[in-house]
């Protein structure tokens, strides 16, 4: 390389800047440097940790998707090879147990799918596949179609409204996606609350648990705007009418947002433990939604508020603290999906306005 040349590149990389503090006897900083400097040390911080944590099928794929949705095309190319390395012979991507889940699974199959497309691999499309097939043919349903959450009981939870129909948008199975959509909502949603309750026992025909947790709530906000994202413009009354369920939800959750910007675990009951998972979640869901061009933009100053208090919850190693803690999810902690929801929330606020 040529001088000019060399020193063209120096210019373009920083690298002038750079050797100017060395040459006047000060090292500049990196944050003088690059304004973003620290943001991009957040981000690398939080990704460390979820890359540490141990994961179940639906962590690696949430997981997955947050290194998608920013963008590192190797890590999500990685992640999914190791979803695929454990799929199970019935399509069920990323089963390190028996678990019983049946929809968890699904959550990896978009980066799985985005993996086979980018290196033209038969190996990983036909891993898609399976899990897709596995949603169209195989999965216990309820007479209706409604896929339940457990291979063992009957059961339907909000959970899986992240978990299986975006996969099948991405796909292409747009007719399922939304039978999913309408089947969780019909089953689980509290038209007066405004709000998702969290499992119902289709065999008992009654709920198992009809509280209205945070985080289930943050999954089904999430989840339909990933299928919104998916949907054909032809679709037309599909997708506004999803962006009124989407709409519904972000003002049935925000109702009970507490005046430090958090929620509680479960939404109306203030005795529950404060969490940060939520925040992030809604926070995502209307950066997105946002940028799709439909939600009011007066959605984003609770945005912004929601993602500097979510900030501050991150600890100097890169722990999203306080959110519903994994294993159990029954107190407040740190969870997989946690981090993932903070580089979600990243993620999206980039697309949406550019670096902060």
């Amino acid at each position: 390389m040529n001088r000019r040349k060399f020193m063209g590149a120096a210019i373009s990389a920083g690298l002038i800047q750079a050797g100017l503090g060395i040459m006047t006897g000060r090292q500049r900083p990196p944050e003088e440097i690059d304004e973003n400097w620290e943001d991009r040390k957040l981000i690398e911080r939080v990704t460390t940790v979820m890359l540490t944590m141990q994961r179940q099928a639906w962590e690696q794929g949430v997981a997955a998707q947050a290194l998608l949705e920013l963008g590192e095309e190797r890590l999500v190319i990685m992640m999914a090879r190791e979803a695929v390395l454990r799929q199970w012979d019935d399509g069920r991507l990323g089963q390190v147990c028996d678990n019983h889940g049946v929809t968890d699974p699904g959550a990896n199959g978009e980066p799985v799918l985005y993996a086979a497309r980018v290196l033209s691999d038969q190996g990983l499309l036909q891993a898609a596949r399976k899990q897709a097939e596995y949603f169209l043919k195989t999965a216990p349903r309820t007479s209706d179609g409604v896929i339940f959450h457990l291979d063992h009981k009957p059961q339907l939870w909000i959970d899986s409204m992240y978990m299986c129909p975006p996969f099948l948008a991405v796909m292409g199975y747009f007719r399922e996606a939304l039978l999913q959509v309408e089947g969780l909502r019909k089953y689980l949603w509290n038209p007066e609350k405004k709000l998702f309750c969290h499992i119902y026992d289709y065999g008992l025909k009654k709920f198992e648990r009809q509280d209205f947790w945070g985080v289930g709530n943050g999954w089904a906000a999430a989840g339909m705007t990933r299928v919104l994202r998916a949907l054909p413009e032809n679709l037309k009354s599909d997708r506004d009418r999803l962006k009124g369920y989407i709409k519904a939800l972000l003002d049935g959750c925000l109702k009970y947002q507490r005046e430090d910007g958090l929620f509680h675990n479960v939404l109306d009951r203030p005795e529950t433990f404060v969490e940060t998972n939520l925040a992030q979640m809604l926070a995502y869901t209307i950066y997105r939604n946002i940028e799709m061009g439909w939600l009011d933009r007066e959605y984003l100053k609770t945005a912004e508020a929601m993602r500097q208090v979510v900030r501050r919850k991150v600890d100097s190693l890169g722990y999203v603290n306080d959110v519903c803690g994994s294993p159990l999810f029954q107190s407040a902690g740190v969870a997989t999906e946690g981090q993932a929801f903070f580089l979600l929330m990243e993620a999206s606020r980039r697309d949406l306005l550019g670096p902060a």
